[in-house]
């Protein structure tokens, strides 16, 4: 006599499945705030990267010219020569025009500064107003 044996497939309830939801979205709940506090900083810091590079481009222009381009001239005598300036242009100073900001607004160029400064390059950071805390806060390089 052969004796059968009879395998029952079983799967998951669905209060199993509701418990194992549950568990993740608490997890996400705990994880995403955190690593999207981290994209607000990574923000900040390519802001001041760009700034640093933008900056060196100034100084070459300021080195060839003897003077640093205009507040009307802007970021953009970095890249094209302008009207006024001396012959000693030796640009472009940027391979491209200057990039937005990381929140995609372009940065701000004063001369003279804030402060005695020679210039100031800024950004409003995320809500693209004056002042601000956290990821809204003002970002400013100056020389």
């Amino acid at each position: 006599m052969t004796s059968k044996r009879i395998h029952s497939i079983r799967g998951f309830t669905l209060l199993e499945l509701l418990v194992v939801l549950l568990i993740i979205a608490l997890l996400a709940g705990y994880v995403g705030p955190k690593l999207f506090g981290e994209v607000g900083k990574a923000k900040s810091k390519t802001a001041m990267s760009q700034m640093k590079s933008i900056s060196g481009a100034l100084d070459q222009y300021r080195l060839d010219t003897g003077r640093y381009p205009s507040t009307e001239e802007g970021l953009p005598a970095l890249t094209r020569k302008p009207a006024n300036a001396s012959n000693k242009w030796a640009g472009p100073y940027l391979m491209k025009d200057a990039p937005n900001d990381p929140w995609d607004r372009p940065y701000v160029y004063k001369l003279p500064g804030e402060n005695g400064h020679d210039y100031e390059l800024l950004t409003y950071g995320l809500d693209g107003r004056p002042g601000g805390e956290g990821e809204d806060a003002d970002i400013s390089y100056w020389q």
